[in-house]
């Protein structure tokens, strides 16, 4: 694997990141919470935009991956700033934003501060407001008052070692919280969503759904499918999903299988 260049930030630190040429619209991969550029789908992604000759862009957020930052010192608006600054200094045109749990969210903050540069969004179990009915809600009371009290509490992991929830991750995140009003993004938006999701409730999916001003909205539930949604199959659904927007947005597909606001059930 080649070594990631490096975006300097204006305040300080560096984003690591992998920028591959190509057609307008270009793809830009969000990933998760404590997650990487390095995993299936962005990978996946970039080697589907090389061989069709798009745009593509995959980057780490501070305090991820290969980038500069301290994990406990940043918090949502930290990654949406990393986003906005990774858009708009590495890519030019709108862009198809694909974004993976946390990244989902960050699409969805990215496409109502910059609507003109965000020409669809596809979620891949899209977490939006997780901070808050994911984590807050699922502490404990002691727990709670830990976090406000020394600034973090230490949780178990599934995927690693145990990570903070810090006051700022829960206090940054209420600034940014989408479900409890209707969400002003009105580009093209795909939900793919795992029914045996652990993590994020599929039904989160459904709300964001039903939130979003557009109208050219659909939620594509997969039965089998749990959080991370890196299977083959699922890799698969991920690209041909990922095909039909760029056909639609550039003009190829049949227009009348375009728009409308549904959810829809897939093996």
């Amino acid at each position: 694997m080649t070594s990631p260049s490096h975006l300097k930030l204006k305040g300080g630190g560096t984003l690591a990141y992998h920028k591959t040429a190509g057609s307008a619209p270009g793809i830009v991969f969000l990933g998760g919470f404590r997650s990487d550029m390095t995993g299936v789908k962005a990978v996946a992604l970039e080697a589907f935009c090389k061989e069709r000759g798009q745009a593509f862009l995959r980057f780490d957020y501070r305090g991820h991956g290969q980038s500069s930052g301290d994990f406990a010192e940043c918090g949502i608006g930290t990654w949406a700033d990393d986003a906005l600054e990774a858009i708009t200094r590495l890519t030019k045109g709108p862009q198809i934003l694909v974004g993976s749990s946390m990244g989902g969210w960050l699409a969805l903050l990215v496409a109502i501060e910059k609507p003109r540069r965000v020409a669809g969004i596809i979620g891949i179990a899209a977490a939006a407001d997780f901070t808050e009915h994911l984590m807050w809600e699922k502490l404990t009371p002691r727990q709670q008052e830990e976090v406000m009290r020394k600034g973090s509490v230490m949780v178990p992991s599934d995927m690693g070692p145990p990570y903070p929830i810090t006051k700022r991750l829960i206090e940054e995140g209420r600034r940014y919280l989408l479900l409890g009003a209707e969400i002003p993004v009105f580009c093209p938006v795909r939900l793919l969503h795992g029914m045996k999701d652990e993590d994020v409730p599929w039904e989160v999916s459904l709300a964001i759904n039903e939130k979003i001003a557009g109208k050219d909205v659909k939620t594509i539930l997969i039965d089998e499918g749990d959080h991370r949604l890196s299977t083959p199959k699922d890799i698969e659904k991920l690209l041909s999903v990922t095909a039909k927007m760029l056909d639609g947005i550039m003009g190829l597909s049949d227009k009348k299988s375009a728009g409308g606001r549904k959810a829809s059930l897939s093996g």
